[in-house]
């Protein structure tokens, strides 16, 4: 039997140039599947508001939303890492405010770490978490969170400058203790220089082949939502479509009266 996924053995997977998996969930069926298919880190994203609960945006997301959830997807989580998300304005606000937060993922949730957005401006959040013993993943390029800042969900980091500022930002995560750091929607090459700059292991997501690892979200990989797709997504199966079809099929025998069958069936 493997290992559980820990912190040592992420970092071992970078040095060894091994793929570390990523895949998001919000539920206990989920979880399970994920954790028995083998990926290394099974993320309640934020990315809840708008896949599981109907939001536009990951912007209401609340922190009572991400406990519950976390708690939900630890209950089916047993040898991956489980890694959940800090929502809008739950560590914006102070370094002492993120660390309350953090800290209700971690003993009401049961999460074994947290991501948050952000750059340098950012650090001395990550710092004040890890030094409280609390495991913190960045998030650089597109930040779901400042969509409406950034203009839209686009590539980020196409300039010299914004390139360079990307890269500063990611050797300050670093420094400032973060054990691993997303990379989302940035030009590929800008990905491996990243990666190649910081000695964390770095998470790709629309970043190109040259990251440490991969993330993608449950209901994209698996197509959920079958008229929604992305560039930076392969569909592995079309169970929206499955479902929807098999709910028809039940509607239809219900109402012909062939559900439930008879006696003689």
């Amino acid at each position: 039997m493997e290992p559980r996924v820990t912190l040592p053995l992420l970092q071992k997977k970078k040095e060894r140039g091994e793929k570390i998996v990523v895949i998001t969930c919000y539920d206990y069926p989920s979880a399970l599947l994920l954790d028995r298919a083998g990926a290394d880190i099974v993320f309640v994203g934020d990315s809840l508001g708008d896949n599981v609960l109907g939001y536009d945006t990951t912007l209401p997301v609340t922190m009572d939303e991400m406990v519950h959830h976390t708690k939900a997807v630890r209950r089916g989580v047993h040898h991956a890492m489980l890694l959940a998300d800090m929502p809008f304005l739950s560590y914006q606000i102070s370094p002492e405010e993120a660390l309350r937060n953090a800290g209700r993922l971690m003993q009401e949730g049961g999460a074994e770490a947290v991501k948050l957005e952000g750059g340098a401006v950012v650090a001395p959040v990550v710092e004040r978490l890890v030094s409280a013993g609390i495991p913190v993943m960045g998030h650089l390029g597109l930040t779901p969170q400042s969509v409406h800042q950034l203009g839209g969900y686009r590539v980020q980091g196409r300039s010299q400058t914004d390139a360079d500022r990307l890269v500063a930002d990611a050797k300050a995560l670093a420094d400032a203790g973060a054990f691993s750091m997303v990379l989302e929607m940035i030009p590929a090459e800008l990905a491996k220089r990243i990666t190649e700059s910081v000695p964390v292991p770095t998470i790709g997501i629309g970043a190109g082949p040259h990251c440490d690892g991969q993330v993608q979200v449950f209901h994209d990989l698996f197509g959920l939502y079958p008229d929604r797709r992305f560039k930076h997504n392969r569909r592995y199966a079309e169970v929206g479509q499955t479902i929807l079809e098999a709910a028809r099929e039940f509607v239809c025998e219900v109402r012909a009266g062939q559900f439930p069958p008879g006696p003689n069936a």
